[in-house]
């Protein structure tokens, strides 16, 4: 009983390491006390399950903000699932801890449906001194240190002492370069909804005269700028069918990126355009939204929810014209969900020079889903080694380095802009140089200590 209760206790440890507390250095500890209490207690499957329903239902309360407590139960239950093989250490020792840990972290971020990677231990480290190990290794690599910090603090309680566990500290060594080709000045709108919710695109034509009359009046102000970013969802009906749309982006004399859904027969597209009168770019969002834009196993999920049949399912875009090119900025769009995908992160980075992030904050309210967003982002700018410019319907908005400092942002619920110079960056990180790889170098050398810890 009392392991169980130490499980539950790291568990909340845990979810403070994330927005809003989000104290990075409380990560190790947590898992630390887990593995003391997965050492201590006889029922390792119940301290594991424990641990991670704690920490996942704390951490995503911000899921049942407008649908209810029923189906966050059901994500927290089902993520916790995925924390239960953490009990081979009572046969193979606390060392294989972090490779089990990682490893269904991984396969977290890609099953089912796509995954749901939002709680990966990399997102809780944007401030850590460490944080530059992302740069090399990738958010993988950054994970495991945090957990391999925690292996050494649990073999110091023991008495034991060993540095194997915190070797990866080389990787902080390793050199590399990004050029900057140039700068490119930008404006970002964040126009506001007339409420939280689900049908917060009820009022379609409202939000996205907010995000006109907010562009505007910046313009009349100071009309110096190479582009403007609106969020996902500024537009949120196809302006291609609606002229007093189009003609009122027409008028826009800058270039300008907006978020839109397209209509295509009977399915939807979520789409980045970069507004032209008369040939524009547009990028459909390749990762959709589980359960949010479309709907798995839909006759199961309605005894969930009737809020599914809300719910029209979009189609997902193939990659093209995953680039806007803009004077010297090649601005790769991200949208929202897009963040936790590695491969389109990878690929986003690899073709462009400044990374742009719409999202829309307003289904989840005043809730700690956009903290926990910006923090991932952050975390994505280090990985990567480009700037990234973050724009909400509703907040956090912010201009963001590629150490993963945030130079500007908004606040929440608020109707704001931001003028940003900001650097473009060429070239690539390790962790891009070596794509996939990263991930096997990392769970090689996870093994490698594991095999060592306890010589």
């Amino acid at each position: 009983m009392v392991g169980v209760l130490l499980s539950a206790l790291s568990g909340l440890l845990l979810s403070l390491a994330y927005e809003p507390v989000g104290k990075w250095w409380i990560a190790p500890l947590a898992i630390g006390l887990h593995m003391y209490s997965m050492h201590l207690t006889k029922g390792k499957l119940i301290s594991a399950f424990v641990f991670a329903l704690v920490f996942n239902a704390i951490v995503l309360h911000w899921s049942s903000t407008f649908v209810g407590s029923l189906p966050w139960l059901i994500l927290s239950i089902g993520l916790a699932v995925f924390y239960i093989p953490l009990a081979l250490v009572s046969r193979w020792g606390i060392s294989i801890y972090p490779i089990v840990f990682i490893i269904m972290e991984e396969f977290r971020n890609h099953f089912p449906f796509g995954g749901f990677g939002w709680t990966r231990l990399a997102y809780t480290q944007a401030d850590a001194p460490y944080a530059r190990i992302a740069a090399i290794g990738g958010s993988i690599a950054l994970s495991s240190f945090v957990l391999l910090i925690a292996l050494f603090l649990f073999i110091l309680y023991q008495k034991r002492f060993t540095l194997l566990p915190i070797a990866p500290v080389v990787f902080l060594l390793v050199p590399f370069q990004l050029q900057i080709p140039g700068t490119t000045e930008v404006l970002m709108i964040q126009g506001n909804v007339p409420k939280f919710g689900l049908d917060f695109n009820s009022r379609a034509k409202a939000v996205f005269n907010n995000h006109l009359n907010l562009t505007n009046d910046e313009l009349s102000k100071n009309s110096n700028v190479d582009f403007i970013l609106w969020p996902e969802n500024s537009v949120d009906v196809d302006p291609f069918i609606y002229p007093d749309i189009s003609n009122a982006l027409n008028k826009i004399d800058k270039p300008l990126i907006i978020g839109a859904v397209l209509v295509k027969g009977e399915k939807l597209q979520n789409t980045s355009i970069l507004w032209d009168e008369t040939e524009p770019k547009i990028y459909i969002k390749q990762h959709l939204t589980p359960f949010g834009e479309y709907i798995p196993i839909r006759s199961i999920a309605k005894l969930v929810s009737p809020l599914v049949d809300r719910v029209k399912d979009f189609e997902p875009g193939d990659g093209a014209n995953s680039v806007f090119t803009i004077k010297e900025a090649k601005i790769a769009p991200i949208i929202c969900f897009e963040l936790l995908d590695d491969s389109i992160l990878h690929h986003a980075a690899k073709n462009s020079n400044l990374l742009a992030v719409q999202t829309n904050s307003a289904t989840f309210g005043m809730s700690a889903e956009s903290a926990q967003q910006l923090a991932m982002t952050r975390v994505r700018a280090i990985e990567h080694g480009r700037n990234i410019i973050s724009v909400s319907t509703t907040g956090y908005s912010a201009v963001i380095d590629r150490n993963g400092k945030v130079f500007q942002q908004t606040s929440m619920g608020t109707a704001e802009s931001i003028r940003a110079k900001v650097e473009l960056l060429d070239g690539q990180t390790p962790r891009d140089k070596l794509g996939s790889w990263a991930m096997f170098i990392t769970i090689g050398i996870l093994i490698l200590i594991a095999r060592r810890a306890y010589r």
